[in-house]
């Protein structure tokens, strides 16, 4: 069985090409971008191949480890996913057409499709799990990026800090929220930090209680909290859900704010 498929598959390498370039003709312009260059994914969708038709007549995916290789180049490329899933099928349908097109028994067709399954089923199987792993672990990195600059302490003016705060506030970025106020607090010797909720959608209990305990976190490094950015309809949810933030300053705007943070620290700004 091995030698004959080595030997169909040598022999009849130029017409498996010539298939497999014809049925992957159609994923050309979804692959090509600033990356992928149309000499680039010829180069791509022949160095693949050579390697199927390596990896068939070695049959185990573990003795090989470029086609491992050349998953995570496709992958680190950003080519779509169908590019590869599509190329192991594609290269399924090919390879059995052209052994089947020999002079074989009934009985020996059957073995050469369950032989060919046993070798591509794995590979599809591992290019999901790789692509899932990837993706994963770049949006992963992502979030974590993301996180890191939704919530940033900004010094404004001396000891006066600022931290905006913009999109929904979950329990995990509240952590970080807390963390980077904290650190922000010390690093700049702020007196009053003001945390600006203009962009957060919506204020609920949960929301409310985060911003309290930040706020009695700064406290506690003698610092004081303002409250700036609480529009009417802020403002009336506040009141139905009886959240209590009467012991620390809130204020409509930015502006009004760092007026009052002004007050505080016993600052003017001057007028030219």
């Amino acid at each position: 069985m091995r030698n004959m498929i080595n030997d169909i598959s040598s022999n009849k390498r130029d017409v498996i090409a010539q298939k497999w370039k014809n049925e992957l003709s159609t994923l050309k312009n979804l692959c090509i971008s600033s990356k992928i260059t149309p000499d680039m994914f010829e180069q791509l969708n022949e160095e693949f191949l050579d390697m199927m038709i390596r990896y068939i007549n070695q049959n185990d995916i573990e003795k090989d480890q470029t086609l491992h290789r050349f998953f995570d180049k496709v992958l680190q490329l950003n080519m779509p996913l169908k590019f590869l899933t599509q190329g192991l099928q594609t290269f399924r349908r090919v390879i059995l057409d052209v052994l089947l097109q020999e002079d074989v028994k009934k009985e020996k067709a059957i073995d050469i499709y369950q032989h060919v399954d046993r070798l591509i089923d794995p590979l599809l199987n591992e290019v999901v799990e790789e692509s899932s792993l990837f993706w994963e672990k770049t949006v992963s990195v992502q979030k974590t990026a993301l996180m890191e600059l939704s919530a940033p302490v900004i010094p404004v003016l001396e000891n006066i800090t600022v931290m905006p705060l913009i999109g929904t506030i979950d329990t995990e970025r509240a952590k970080l929220i807390m963390e980077n106020l904290l650190d922000g607090v010390i690093k700049n010797r702020s007196l009053v930090v003001l945390i600006d909720i203009t962009g957060v959608p919506v204020v609920d209990t949960m929301v409310a209680h985060h911003i309290i305990q930040a706020a009695d976190a700064v406290r506690l490094l003698g610092a004081t909290c303002i409250l700036v950015g609480i529009r009417p309809e802020i403002a009336q949810t506040i009141i139905s859900l009886g959240i209590d933030l009467s012991y620390f300053p809130t204020k409509s705007t930015l502006l009004k704010g760092i007026e009052h943070a002004l007050e505080i620290t016993n600052q003017q700004l001057l007028k030219k």
